[in-house]
């Protein structure tokens, strides 16, 4: 019998927030690879700054313990930390289309060049050209 094929993952900010607080519950199709220890699952350096961004202007109440245990959190979960580089921001920029939120643009980014698979609910991400799993 052959091996699954392993998963390369990256989650995107909204699927960190739900797969760490429960706060919406993912579908068995997210939450079985994110959980599946033959996988990789990275998290990018772009949604830490989302989340203290978000929670800093008021639009995302009650991640203090979030932004408190980030790093912690990452490695007792088994999740790869992924940062932003020059080759990421630099694609980010260029992608065409007209999605302008640029947290998204760079996690597309990313999810481009390290050939990763975006774990995201939001569409928009195919425009950008970023595979995708939902």
């Amino acid at each position: 019998m052959g091996r699954a094929r392993r998963l390369r993952l990256l989650l995107d900010t909204s699927a960190l927030l739900w797969f760490w607080l429960g706060g919406r519950a993912l579908r068995p199709q997210v939450l079985g690879p994110i959980l599946d220890r033959n996988n990789q699952v990275h998290v990018s350096s772009i949604s830490a700054m989302e989340i203290a961004t978000k929670h800093r202007v008021g639009k995302l109440p009650g991640v203090e313990n979030v932004l408190a245990t980030f790093a912690d959190a990452l490695a007792a979960d088994g999740f790869i930390a992924l940062p932003l580089s020059n080759e990421h921001a630099l694609l980010a920029g260029a992608i065409p289309g007209e999605h302008r939120d640029p947290f998204d643009r760079m996690l597309a980014a990313q999810a481009i060049i390290e050939e990763l698979t975006i774990v995201s609910s939001d569409a928009a991400f195919d425009a950008l050209g970023a595979r995708r799993l939902w």
